[in-house]
Formats: C-alpha cells, structure tokens, sequence
C-alpha cells in the first residue's frame, strides 16, 4: 500500500498504525520468527547453509520514525500493510533492554544464534550503531542480517565499519537499486529486475520456504533482489486461484 504524497504518516515520519507502539519494558524486544510468516513459518532454527542448527530472533521498530526520508520505501513501506506488528519505541531505553536480552540469548544459545535487523524501522543514531559493534565484539557467537536504507552519513559509515569489522557475522545489506558492485566490504539489496547481477529472493519467488530454509542473504556477496510486496501479494493471489481453479477442473 503506497501512501499518497501530503499523508500525515509521511510528513511526521511515523507509522500508520500508531497504536501498536510500545515501550521497550512492554514486553520482550527479540522475538523469536516463528510467528513471522516470511522468515520462520512456524520454526525458528536454520536449516540450511553455514549458521544451519541456530535459532533466529528478530527485532521490529517503527518505520519512518526511526528511517532517513531517503528510503526507497518511504511512502510504499510494507509496515503500512502490517497492522498487528509490535513497533518498540526506540532509545536509550530500548538499547539498555536489547543489550540485556542479548545477553541472556548469549548465555542459552552458546553454539550461536542470529539476529535479524528490522523486520520494520532502521538504524536510528550513531549510539545505536555503536551499540551493535560493541554487542558484537562482546559475543562472538551473535549473528546478524537485515537490510539498511543508511547508505551515506555517519550512520552508513559505521554501518560499513561494522560490516569490515565482523564480515562473517555482520550481513547488513544496503538498501540501493544503483549499478555499486557488491563484494566483501558492501553488499547490497534492491527491488528485483531493477539491479544488475541480482538474485531474486527464493522465498518470494517459491524456491524456498522461509528464510530459514534458505541463507542466501548471508551467504553471497551477490545483490538480492525483493518483489514489490503489494505486486507479490497479486502474484501470489492469482496463482492461489489459478490452482484453486485447476484442482477445480479435475473433479
């Protein structure tokens, strides 16, 4: 659902469903993906490739808010579709509650365990993308991906500090439809058909299950291309009833 220029949403940089903020102490801030119908699907361990066997989380803020203006998906965010998402306020309180509950998962799932950068929302501060580093130099066996539409700025430059720093726990995608050739130091991710040399995300496209089942967004150094959610829910509808009406067809 695209936002039309003017709506409140944009100009204030918030979510539409503004009732489904929460504070950080209003429950726990790293869920676990299974309730996520993309990313888990009713599990939440890795099956495939090089962190297969370590439980998934994933931490949801609030888009726009926490966004540059600069995002691809200002206006045409899929959080303006998702109206049952917990949005965590962010800030220093939030922080001080992620670094705890960091902890903690660092203690239960000591072989490792990954932690997916925002299903909704972005890095918002510098301290924020501080924080991370120094989680991340603390516990050796935390594992992050996502997605950044911080491309440039302070922010970006940490962000690619990060990516250098921890290279094989840290994939931090770009959010970028230009032609920047992706290796060790940046990667990136666009809209599909509209960068060179990309992959398709198999989930969207039916190859995989979840992303569970999946790992190539931490695993190449190739673009990964997304299909536009609204274009995807159509494609996903036509071929459900496209099925329904053959299945129809043999009775």
């Amino acid at each position: 659902m695209k936002l039309k220029p003017g709506h409140p949403a944009l100009t204030e940089a918030r979510t539409i469903h503004t009732k489904t903020r929460k504070l950080p102490f209003e429950g726990q801030v790293i869920k676990a993906v299974a309730n996520n119908g993309k990313l888990g699907k009713g599990q939440s361990i890795i099956t495939k490739g090089k962190w297969r066997g370590m439980p998934m989380y994933s931490i949801t803020l609030e888009e726009r808010a926490t966004c540059p203006s600069t995002c691809m998906r200002w206006a045409e965010c899929f959080g303006n579709g998702m109206a049952f998402a917990h949005r965590f306020q962010h800030g220093p309180d939030l922080e001080a509650k992620i670094q705890a509950e960091v902890a903690f998962l660092a203690k239960i799932h000591p072989q490792g365990f990954v932690i997916r950068l925002h299903i909704l929302g972005d890095f918002y501060s510098m301290e924020y993308v501080n924080m991370w580093y120094d989680l991340m130099y603390k516990y050796e066996n935390l594992h992050v991906f996502g997605y950044t539409a911080r491309i440039s700025g302070t922010i970006g430059g940490a962000l690619a500090r990060n990516r250098i720093y921890f290279r094989e726990r840290w994939w931090v995608r770009m959010s970028y439809n230009g032609t920047g050739r992706a290796n060790g130091d940046a990667i990136y991710a666009g809209k599909a058909g509209e960068m060179k040399k990309s992959i398709t995300c198999p989930e969207q496209t039916g190859k995989t299950e979840s992303c569970l089942t999946c790992g190539l967004c931490w695993s190449t150094h190739i673009s990964i291309g997304f299909i536009d959610h609204d274009q995807l829910a159509k494609q996903r509808k036509q071929r459900s009833w496209s099925q329904g009406l053959s299945l129809t067809s043999m009775r």
